[in-house]
């Protein structure tokens, strides 16, 4: 495991990736609201790294607590992870917004 994944500037999120008719879709169970898609899962996992950033950073500015990540054994019976067949799971370490001095 890379010391980036376990610096406190960090924070490892759950995201789903599914499969729709002509593209991808994410979402983080963790980050209510943040999705993201693209025509591959592999850019549909860069666009939602961006998409996680961008979110945290603008919960960051309006005064929101940044979400804890709550890890995948919290979901494996929880009605909030929905997960098909066919559906990608995956852990995704981001930075988290630091907040500019005044």
């Amino acid at each position: 495991m890379s010391n980036d994944l376990l610096s406190k500037d960090m924070e490892t999120y759950i995201v789903v990736i599914q499969q729709a008719e002509s593209n991808f879709g994410a979402y983080s169970p963790d980050v209510l609201g943040c999705v993201a898609t693209g025509d591959t899962v592999e850019e549909t996992v860069a666009n939602m790294r961006e998409a996680l950033h961008f979110h945290l950073e603008s919960m960051m500015d309006d005064g929101e607590t940044i979400p804890v990540g709550k890890g995948l054994s919290n979901y494996i019976n929880d009605d909030e992870l929905i997960a098909e067949p066919g559906d990608f799971i995956m852990l995704m370490a981001v930075p988290l917004p630091q907040q500019q001095p005044a």
